[in-house]
């Protein structure tokens, strides 16, 4: 990832991604805005989201390929590929393809998750086509040499470092996950485990690049100031020549059913302070039942949406344990979704005060439901809050991307704020039953722990 700001399976970053992006999905509801949807002859998807506000444009391609689709061994090849892409072709030099795109007025950046790598720019309207062909060039073009690849993977494990090894909430969320999930290739983090990304070679990254980075296997979004009948000509024109080619499916090993709760406590010395997260095994937008999803968002929002939440008010302001507290759900994945609830006790408060505080939360909410007013705030506010996606051109296209890269449609998006005003408090309390059940959890702890002490040898 060349933008740690996107660092994906980060727990904090869910949290923040799931509270932010979801209510988006209500934005085509909400303002009007017509998107066109092709599929090309080669196989690749067009989404145009026509934005005149300003002169500019956000043009994103996303490829159905992220860590999950790993094979055996070479876990972190799909974050190295991302680096490699931009090595160049035989006509775009190594490292011009971001100076062409400076050159112009603009700016890129690329992303890698469990489910799919995307690269995007942003740029004036008239440089759309410019763009297109740099995306379309490096789709079939990518040319690699030892040279290149072998400095590259010393930059992919030096972020490594610094993002991960370095970081003791990071270090926590990549063992949560690994035992939240047993058999799920979700277990695996996205930049890769050490002795797996060190190993890397030219041959691995340009066998995963054949097999996957394929116009049939990539969706382009385009957000701006154009108009969709110009850029779907001028997609065939640049896109369409690309050769298409089979892509095989995404063949993961489901996870199966949990059967125990499971607890991962790191103590480290670099922690500033103690703080205690639980994740829930649960579905995702893709695989959960008729309205289970939104019910989830919308526990998320009354358990865990800001100051009037339930868990801010019961650990934070009536029993001022916590410094902090919240939740939220995170659907967004291909194949499964997690439900969270975090905390941090007060400056020399308790940890263990704070998990049983949580937990007093969760029985009650599992135990009793929600209320009728609560239900009203929490959907209102989800779908109110759609207008903190309005001037975000990047988030728009987001948006549709991500929905369509992880199985959902562009009917889905739209119909997501009807959705959640469907949703019944019966909803929402069968869904808190279904999935906040101990054994599908995983409870961190991250406590500061003192250098330890050196002693003399006499």
């Amino acid at each position: 990832m060349r933008n740690p700001s996107l660092v994906a399976g980060l727990r904090t970053l869910v949290v923040v991604v799931a509270l932010v992006l979801t209510p988006a999905f209500a934005f085509a509801a909400t303002t009007g805005v017509k998107v066109s949807h092709w599929t090309l002859n080669n196989g690749l998807q067009l989404v145009v989201i026509p934005d005149h506000r300003a002169p500019v444009v956000t043009h994103m391609v996303w490829y159905r390929v992220g860590s999950a689709d790993e094979p055996p061994g070479e876990n972190g090849i799909a974050h190295f590929l991302e680096h490699l892409m931009f090595k160049g072709t035989p006509s775009v030099p190594a490292g011009e393809f971001s100076k062409i795109v400076m050159r112009n007025g603009g700016e890129d950046n690329a992303f890698t998750t469990k489910d799919y790598t995307a690269y995007y720019q942003r740029i004036a309207a008239d440089r759309l086509g410019l763009v297109m062909k740099l995306e379309a060039d490096r789709m079939v073009n990518l040319k690699l040499t030892d040279a290149e690849v072998r400095p590259e993977l010393k930059v992919v494990l030096e972020e490594r470092h610094m993002r991960v090894d370095n970081d003791p909430a990071s270090l926590l969320s990549e063992q949560a996950d690994a035992a939240l999930y047993v058999a799920s290739p979700y277990h695996n983090p996205t930049i890769g485990w050490l002795p797996e990304v060190s190993k890397l070679t030219r041959a691995d990254a340009v066998a995963f690049y054949k097999a996957h980075y394929k116009p049939g296997n990539a969706i382009v979004v385009v957000a701006g100031d154009v108009d969709p009948q110009k850029v779907l000509a001028m997609a065939k024109r640049i896109y369409g020549p690309v050769p298409g080619g089979p892509v095989g499916p995404r063949v993961r090993t489901p996870e199966p059913k949990p059967i125990a709760a499971r607890r991962v406590v790191l103590k480290d010395s670099r922690a500033t302070s103690p703080q205690v997260s639980r994740d829930y095994l649960g579905p995702s937008y893709h695989t959960a039942p008729k309205g289970e999803a939104e019910a989830l968002d919308v526990l998320g929002e009354i358990l865990g949406g800001g100051p009037t939440s339930r868990l801010y008010r019961a650990l934070v302001v009536d029993d001022k344990v916590a410094a902090y507290a919240g939740a939220g759900y995170d659907g967004g994945n291909l194949n499964s979704g997690t439900f969270s609830v975090y905390a941090a006790p007060v400056p020399g408060g308790d940890v263990a005060n704070v998990e049983a505080a949580l937990d007093k939360v969760i029985a009650k909410v599992v135990k009793d439901g929600v209320t009728p007013d609560e239900l009203a705030r929490a959907k209102k506010s989800l779908i109110a809050s759609t207008i903190y996606s309005l001037d975000s051109q990047f988030r728009l296209a987001y948006l549709y991307g991500h929905a369509l890269v992880t199985g959902r449609t562009v009917a889905d998006v739209q119909s997501w704020p009807d959705r959640i005003a469907a949703v019944t408090a019966d909803d929402v309390k069968a869904a808190a039953r279904k999935i906040l059940k101990p054994a599908r959890s995983v409870t961190s702890v991250l406590i500061p722990a003192p250098e330890p002490r050196l002693t003399a040898k006499n």
